[in-house]
């Protein structure tokens, strides 16, 4: 099935699609693993830095073959594509999803290069996702806030014809110094505007109520990659301590095991 009719169908269920980024084979595992106990189909991310530190067709064939392996229906999806030519280089290399991240441009420049990869990503029959507005990245100040108006969220869906597009209403990427206000009156105006399919990123530590209510106001698909390096990490670290191990095998589990029940939760939130 097409991404973008998943979409649909979840939206008319009132779920939405977990969409996890992965790093290296523990983290892929960890997160199928949970997806197979759940029962849950999941999107899985890839961004420029991972495709740089795997390698565009080993990492694309790590997830075709993890997602046959483990049983689970899901999409591979470039996350963050800050090119035109990035773009291109997944489309051809089977990315069933790709987002062409203009939010950062004036609204013009936005609409004419997301305009350029719809038109691009046709011939694939692929979901073509964009971002509008302002969802401060890794190492990016917070309190600069450019939120998602839905009179903007409307023309520009109109003007590029995307399927899905990630909203700003008060998520940032990375961990939060405060816990974050999700502007929901806004997101459920921007939902009635258009029937692109919303998209938040910046889900690693957003509280648990939060996500339930954004899924319920039209969120078709929650981002969570930080918290999935974060566990990893941290769970390795402690595992590593005071442990004269060398074997990969007996001391990445752990880790991995942390970051399933880390998406099984997340899973169930959406869900």
């Amino acid at each position: 099935m097409r991404l973008q009719d998943k979409f649909k169908e979840i939206r008319e269920d009132g779920k939405a699609l977990l969409a996890t980024n992965f790093y290296n084979y523990e983290t892929l595992r960890a997160v199928l693993e949970a997806a197979k106990s759940s029962n849950a189909p999941l999107i899985l991310q890839l961004t420029k830095s991972s495709i740089d530190y795997m390698g565009l067709e080993n990492a694309v064939a790590m997830g075709r073959a993890g997602l046959s392996y483990f049983g689970v229906e899901g999409w591979i999806h470039l996350d963050h594509g800050g090119s035109v030519e990035l773009v291109e280089q997944c489309l051809n290399a089977g990315f069933d999803s790709v987002m062409f991240d203009g939010s950062e441009l004036p609204f013009e420049d936005n609409v004419i290069l997301t305009k350029k990869v719809v038109e691009m990503a046709k011939p694939f029959n692929v979901n073509v996702e964009a971002e509008l507005g302002y969802v401060a990245k890794l190492g990016q100040s917070s309190e600069k806030m450019a939120l998602t108006t839905p009179e903007d969220a409307k023309a520009f869906v109109n003007l590029t014809g995307v399927n899905a597009l990630a909203v700003a209403i008060g998520t940032a990427h990375g961990f939060y110094k405060s816990e974050p206000k999700l502007d929901f009156p806004r997101l459920n105006a921007i939902r009635h505007a258009t029937d692109a399919f919303l998209v938040l990123h910046g889900g690693s530590g957003v509280p648990d109520e939060a996500i339930r209510e954004a899924v319920r106001l039209g969120i078709c698909k929650v981002n969570i990659a930080t918290e999935i390096k974060n566990m990893f990490t941290l769970t390795l670290k402690k595992e590593l301590v005071n442990n004269e191990e060398i074997d990969l095998r007996k001391t990445f589990p752990p880790a991995i095991k942390a970051v399933k029940e880390l998406i099984e939760h997340k899973l169930s939130l959406v869900n």
